[in-house]
């Protein structure tokens, strides 16, 4: 439901509250993941390791797919909500059905995501 205003208030903006303080959240967790992604990364390729060897260290560790489930997650929240609100400003579309095109988009990145994360464990 969009935000309307009745009689000098605004009415159904909670949503939308809610959506720009859980992107802001799924932000705040990103930001040292992605630190952790790309210190990780360089120290590999540094390293002179070979995928293969990245995933043995990955498959050895818990501690791992387990971050990387985490980044998943955040990422698939953050997007979704990041689509839908430059559709919203860009775009008529409006509703449920932008909402639920948002859901969808979140369950395929949450879906692809772990099934990656499923090869590291």
């Amino acid at each position: 439901m969009d935000a309307r205003v009745q009689g000098g208030a605004v009415v159904g903006g909670r949503r939308e509250l809610w959506l720009f303080v859980l992107q802001r959240a799924s932000a705040a967790l990103l930001a040292p993941l992605v630190l952790v992604h790309l210190a990780t990364m360089i120290y590999a390729i540094q390293g002179g390791l070979s995928a293969a060897e990245i995933l043995a260290r990955t498959r050895a560790s818990v501690a791992w797919p387990l971050l990387y489930a985490l980044f998943v997650a955040a990422a698939s929240v953050h997007g979704a909500i990041g689509l839908r609100t430059i559709v919203r400003e860009m775009t008529p579309w409006r509703g449920a059905s932008l909402d639920a095109a948002a859901v969808a988009f979140a369950l395929a990145c949450l879906a692809l995501g772990f099934r990656a994360v499923g090869a590291l464990a």
